[in-house]
């Protein structure tokens, strides 16, 4: 739940998961639409599919019990080289680097890193580094030094060594940083400027019949997989669709502005009539079945509003 989500969004998630899914077992075997549903809001929902293919890996191969080996760990789905080192140092205590933003801001001002860290070069580096550092602390007499340099990096790039106005002067390696020395604390890290957001329009098609409303579910292997959402096309003008028909001079009763990677997305949703062809190509629900899905976060935003 904290890749790419901050710890202050996941609490009600974690703690509404865990009253209904409380152990591996729970989650091996809940239903995909349960899980969505517990997700819903979090976005990047490929996350909770790995997650649950990854217990029911753990119930199958290692009986139920999440394994202590940083190969074993990271073999499970949806685990990568930062995750697995994050769980095997914080839970386990295992000598076990980590390199995250908030970790490669602090390592490249100590340190003084000038190259890119998304480049092939420098991102080695700076794995050699945080690898390094915490053999280093596991050669001390401290039981938990492993989990405890790991954090406290994290914490620090997240708390102190920010991206903007850091806190220097507080910072409690700050005699030892290269580029507060040198002043070059905000040139670090070298991140090359990435492409410019590409704007795109979409259009929602609100369509109700006998107090029932058309949505679909998004197929399997692509965006937002799985989860439910109200019938939408990349228009321009809702008078484009060929499926659906909008009245003329028709406002949008609600507008959505999001992120998905580089695109920035304006969402407009109408209230339409469809063509009988694509009637098919969705189901009708009553209000009180929409609650139960997971919606896309658009698109439970275009239901909330519907209920006003």
């Amino acid at each position: 739940m904290l890749q790419q989500t901050q710890v202050k969004t996941v609490i009600a998630y974690w703690e509404r998961w865990l009253r209904e899914l409380p152990d591996l077992a729970a989650l091996a075997a809940a239903s995909p639409a349960k899980t969505h549903k517990l997700w819903e809001g979090l976005g990047y929902y490929t996350r909770v599919r790995n997650m649950q293919r990854a217990a029911q890996q753990i119930v199958a191969q290692h009986g139920g019990k999440f394994p202590r080996d940083f190969a074993a760990v990271l073999m499970l789905p949806g685990v990568g080289r930062y995750t697995a080192g994050a769980i095997c140092s914080i839970a386990f205590n295992q000598p076990t680097p980590i390199l995250d933003g908030n970790v490669i801001r602090v390592l490249t001002r100590v340190y003084g890193i000038a190259g890119d860290p998304r480049e092939k070069q420098t991102n080695a580096q700076l794995w050699q580094l945080a690898e390094e550092l915490v053999r280093d602390a596991s050669y001390t007499s401290h039981r938990s030094a492993c989990s405890h340099l790991n954090q406290s990096m994290m914490e620090l790039g997240a708390l102190i060594c920010t991206p903007r106005n850091p806190q220097c002067e507080i910072c409690p390696v700050r005699k030892l940083c290269v580029a507060r020395r040198e002043n070059r604390v905000a040139a670090l890290p070298n991140l090359a400027k990435r492409a410019a957001a590409t704007e795109r329009r979409f259009v929602a098609f609100v369509v109700e019949r006998a107090g029932k409303f058309l949505v679909r579910q998004r197929p399997a292997g692509g965006v937002n997989a799985h989860l439910w959402e109200f019938p939408n096309e990349e228009l321009q003008t809702p008078a484009e669709s060929s499926q659906f028909t909008v009245s003329p001079g028709a406002k949008p009763f609600c507008t959505v502005k999001h992120s998905i990677t580089r695109y920035r997305i304006k969402l407009e949703a109408f209230r339409a009539k469809a063509a009988a062809a694509c009637e098919s190509k969705g189901v009708w629900l009553a209000p009180a079945q929409l609650n139960q899905l997971a919606f896309t976060s658009a698109h439970r935003k275009i239901l909330t509003k519907l209920r006003e």
